[in-house]
């Protein structure tokens, strides 16, 4: 703690003071362009490796990165409310489901009860990606890590198409979603192709 209390006021006298009318701007509200839903480990830091500043994403996080279907009943509440405020209030329109490597939560949907003992909550919440279970074993492929992880960024662009909202801008190509993959060993994001179904590497842009 005494690492974030040092923190906090560095924060302050450092970067707060040359950002200042920035963060005067934002107290007056938010104007995201970017609803960027990704895992809550604790090696993801979006703004960091989108080179983005604060109040340009409007970020959801979660174990896995995980997206309940509409019409799940139980946890999910929050995952709904954020998806519905990104793109009714706050008009988003570009929607980015980023998943990483060596994702404890992939890990876990292949665990035994016993893992589960003390996590009840952890095992419900994952019972959402286990359809990557199937979808996996279909493959047939050898890196079931890498593949689980992969397999479930499009999963959940698929369980967010269930969404009304979403679904009806979809439908007129009124609102965008992207599928990433951030390999943090070597700071590389790939996107999915949706004709090939699989993530190629995000090159530089061209000037």
């Amino acid at each position: 703690m005494k690492k974030l209390y040092k923190g906090i006021h560095k924060f302050s006298e450092s970067y707060y003071k040359k950002k200042k009318k920035l963060f005067e701007k934002l107290e007056k509200g938010q104007n995201p362009t970017v609803l960027f839903i990704t895992c809550s480990d604790s090696r993801i830091d979006p703004n960091l490796v989108t080179n983005s500043k604060p109040g340009e994403l409007f970020i959801l996080r979660n174990v896995g990165n995980i997206i309940p279907p509409f019409d799940a009943v139980s946890d999910k509440n929050s995952i709904a409310a954020a998806v519905e405020f990104a793109i009714e209030s706050l008009k988003i329109r570009d929607i980015i489901v980023c998943g990483h490597s060596n994702c404890g939560a992939m890990k876990a949907i292949y665990a035994n009860d016993d893992f589960f003992e003390k996590m009840p909550h952890l095992k419900n919440w994952l019972q959402f990606a286990s359809p990557l279970k199937d979808i996996i074993n279909n493959l047939g492929k050898d890196d079931i890590q890498r593949n689980t992880e992969q397999q479930n960024i499009i999963l959940q662009l698929k369980n967010l198409i269930t969404y009304p909202s979403v679904a009806e801008l979809f439908e007129k190509e009124e609102i965008r979603l992207y599928g990433w993959y951030y390999e943090i060993g070597t700071g590389k994001i790939y996107e999915l192709d949706r004709e090939s179904g699989k993530f190629k590497l995000i090159e530089p842009l061209l000037p």
